[in-house]
C-alpha cells in the first residue's frame, strides 16, 4: 500500500483592493520556507480558506511537479472565483504528498485520491469550483450519507461507526 502524507496548511498572501481581494500567488513558494521542499513533489493539492475551520475550494492533481501545476493560469482563477464568494477568512493550500520512490509516481493513486478529495469537498462544500466529479451521486442512507438533518436512530449511528463514516 502506498502511504501518501498530508503537508500544510500553508497560508497564500492577499491585497485587500477597492474592488475585493486578491490573491498574490508569486512568492508562495518562497513566502513558506515549510512548503518550499514540496515544490518539485507530486500528488494533489487542495486551496481552501481558513474561516472558522478550512472549506475546500478547489482539489487538483500534480503528475509533473507542485510548482509546474498548483498555480497555473486556469487555477488562478478558480482560485480567485472561489476566494471572492468569501469577505472573510484566509487562503490557503494543502498538498497530499506522494512519497519518494524508485521510479515515477503512480499516476494513478493520484487520479483516484483527486477524484476521492473531489468528493468529499463537494459534500462540504457545494460551491467547490472543480468542474470535473462534482455531479452528487443520486443516492443516500439516511443518517449516514447524505441523509438529511435530524438526529440519526441508533441503528444509523451504529452503521456509521462500522464502517468509520463520518455523518454527512
Amino acid at each position: 500500500m502506498t502511504t501518501f502524507i498530508v503537508q500544510g496548511p500553508f497560508d497564500l498572501t492577499f491585497a485587500k483592493l477597492p474592488g475585493g481581494r486578491t490573491l498574490n500567488f508569486d512568492d508562495f513558494w518562497s513566502d513558506n520556507p515549510d512548503a518550499a521542499p514540496l515544490a518539485e513533489e507530486r500528488g494533489c493539492y487542495v486551496f481552501a480558506i481558513r474561516n472558522k475551520g478550512l472549506t475546500p475550494i478547489y482539489v487538483g492533481k500534480a503528475t509533473k511537479t507542485f510548482k509546474q501545476e498548483t498555480f497555473n493560469p486556469t487555477n488562478k482563477r478558480k482560485y480567485n472565483g472561489g476566494f471572492s464568494q468569501y469577505a472573510k477568512g484566509g487562503p490557503v493550500m494543502l498538498f497530499v504528498v506522494h512519497p519518494r520512490q524508485k521510479g515515477k509516481p503512480n499516476s494513478r493513486q493520484i487520479a483516484e485520491i483527486e477524484d476521492f478529495l473531489i468528493q468529499a469537498g463537494a459534500a462540504k462544500n457545494p460551491n467547490i469550483q472543480n468542474v470535473k466529479g462534482t455531479t452528487r451521486p443520486a443516492w443516500s442512507i439516511k443518517g449516514v450519507v447524505r441523509g438529511g438533518a435530524g438526529k440519526p436512530s441508533a441503528a444509523e449511528t451504529a452503521f456509521a461507526k462500522l464502517f468509520d463514516i463520518r455523518r454527512q
